[in-house]
């Protein structure tokens, strides 16, 4: 079985990633790799020069991603305590799958981590194109982690 360095969680989800982030650290305690954990954020509303009457929501969206950032700085500050391992947390803005890929690259990774699910019209609206697209395109090796049934929405991860 190879033997991972670098392991990159790819957070969307705030509530759902949580299981991502844990299966991350995990893995990185076992192999005794570097952990990363990603935060990309996809703004569906830079229409710039569009002029469509998208500033209220923009400002809304814009809201919206200052919470998420400070939500999930609390879950990777709980897993930093929890275990004492060093986690580098990374926030990118932009296309989803091509911010990914290139942090891949950056960093070396060779193991990413991410949630199985489908996404919905809003999160496919909010954070890109879907998982199919990314493990197509994967460079190293993935471990899709499937959602637990029963799990609290997404609107109750506080």
């Amino acid at each position: 079985m190879k033997k991972y360095k670098r392991i990159l969680v790819v957070a969307r989800m705030i509530q759902s990633c949580k299981m991502a982030i844990q299966h991350g650290v995990s893995l990185a305690r076992k192999y005794d790799a570097e952990l990363y954990i990603l935060h990309s954020i996809h703004n569906p509303f830079d229409l710039r020069g569009w002029g469509l009457g998208t500033r209220e929501l923009a400002v809304e969206y814009d809201k919206s991603i200052v919470e998420a950032k400070r939500k999930l700085a609390n879950i990777v500050e709980a897993e930093r305590t929890t275990v004492g391992m060093s986690i580098k947390e990374m926030v990118r803005e932009g296309e989803p799958t091509a911010e990914i890929l290139k942090t891949i690259a950056e960093e070396k990774i060779d193991l990413l981590v991410m949630l199985a699910h489908e996404e919905g019209h809003l999160e496919h609206l909010l954070f890109g194109r879907s998982n199919e697209e990314l493990v197509r395109k994967m460079p190293c090796s993935i471990m899709l982690v499937k959602k637990e049934p029963g799990m609290a929405a997404e609107g109750n991860d506080d």
